[in-house]
C-alpha cells in the first residue's frame, strides 16, 4: 500500500534527509532544505496566529522569489488553499481574483501596499494583507519625479489610518498649488488623477522612527531606455507599470524645483501645522535615512 504525504509533510521529510544540501538558489545563495522547512514553518505559524484554517484561500501576488515557495508550503502544512496569481495584474484584476476565490488574505510585495490598500474595500472576506520585501521597479528620474522623505518620532500621528489621511490631505493640497484640480486619494493608495497615477506615498517605521516617502510625478515618465535593456514580451508591456500620469500632462507646466518645495512647504504648514526648517538631517532623521538604505539593500 503507498503511503500518500500531503506537499507540507513531503517538505518536512525532504528536510531530516537532505538537511544540508541545496533545495534553492537565488541571486547566488544557497537556501539549505533545513532552512527552508525553517522559513516555511515560521511563516505557517505566523498565519495560524492570524486566523487562517484549512480551506481557507489565501492569495500570493509575489514573483519568482524565496517568499513564494516560504508562501506556497506553509498553506499546504496548514491544509489551506494556495491562490497564486500574476505580479502584473491591476486593480480590477485582482479585485476579480480574490473576490472569486474569497481570498482570507493577500501575501504580497511591500510595493503593492498602495494598491492592495486601496481595492481592500472591494473585498468583503479579505481580512489580512501580509507583506514582505521590496523587490519591484521604481521608475525615477531627476527632471521627471520627485521623492519626498519626512522623518518624526513615532507617536506624531495617533495611528496609521490618521498618518496616511494626514499626508494624502497634503499631497492633494500641494497638486492643488501646482493647478492640479482633479486629483484624488483614496486611503493608503495613491494619489490619482482620470484613473492614472500622480504620486505615491508609504509610511513604514524603523526602530521607534515613522519614516514617510512620498514620491510625485512631475512631467512625463520616459521608460524606453529601460525596456531596451530591461526585455519583456510586447504583449504585457503596459502591464508592467501602472498608468502614470504627471503634473506637467495634466495642466501643461512642469513645476521646477524650487516651486515645488514652496507648495510642499505650504501644504505641510497649512494641513499639519507644522513648519519646516533647511539643513542638515538631524541625528535621528539620519539614522532612519541610512537604515531605510541598508534595508533597501538587503532586500
Amino acid at each position: 500500500m503507498i503511503e500518500r504525504k500531503s506537499l507540507g509533510e513531503t517538505i518536512e521529510d525532504r528536510a531530516k534527509i537532505y538537511k544540508k544540501k541545496a533545495a534553492l538558489v537565488f541571486e547566488g545563495k544557497t537556501i539549505t532544505f533545513a532552512q527552508l522547512n525553517e522559513s516555511v514553518n515560521k511563516l505557517a505559524n505566523g498565519l495560524l496566529g492570524l486566523g487562517v484554517k484549512k480551506g481557507d484561500r489565501v492569495a500570493i501576488m509575489l514573483p519568482n522569489i524565496p517568499e513564494f515557495v516560504y508562501s506556497f508550503y506553509a498553506l499546504q502544512k496548514l491544509g489551506a488553499v494556495a491562490v497564486p496569481f500574476n505580479t502584473m495584474y491591476k486593480g480590477r484584476e485582482v479585485i476579480h481574483i480574490l473576490n472569486d476565490s474569497g481570498a482570507k488574505a493577500i501575501i504580497a510585495l511591500t510595493n503593492f501596499a498602495p494598491l492592495l490598500n486601496e481595492i481592500k474595500p472591494d473585498v468583503p472576506t479579505l481580512e489580512h494583507i501580509i507583506l514582505t520585501g521590496e523587490r519591484t521597479l521604481v521608475f525615477v528620474h531627476p527632471e521627471s519625479t520627485v521623492s519626498l522623505q519626512m522623518v518624526h518620532q513615532k507617536g506624531f500621528f495617533s495611528d496609521s489610518d490618521t498618518a496616511y489621511r494626514r499626508i494624502g490631505e497634503v499631497i492633494l493640497k500641494a497638486l492643488a498649488c501646482f493647478g492640479v484640480k482633479d486629483a484624488w486619494y483614496k486611503h493608503r493608495g495613491s494619489v490619482r488623477v482620470g484613473g492614472k497615477k500622480i504620486a505615491t506615498c508609504v509610511i513604514s517605521e524603523v526602530e521607534g522612527l515613522e519614516v514617510v516617502n512620498v514620491l510625485c510625478f512631475l512631467g512625463p515618465l520616459v521608460t524606453d531606455d529601460f525596456f531596451k535593456v530591461i526585455w519583456v514580451p510586447p504583449e504585457v508591456k503596459d502591464k508592467v507599470l501602472e498608468p502614470i500620469t504627471s503634473v506637467e500632462e495634466v495642466t501643461g507646466k512642469r513645476p521646477g524645483k524650487e516651486e515645488f518645495k514652496a507648495c510642499v512647504l505650504s501644504a505641510f504648514s497649512e494641513k499639519l501645522g507644522v513648519e519646516i526648517e533647511e539643513g542638515p538631517l538631524k541625528r535621528d532623521e539620519l539614522f532612519a535615512y541610512e537604515k531605510q538604505r541598508a534595508l533597501a539593500k538587503k532586500t
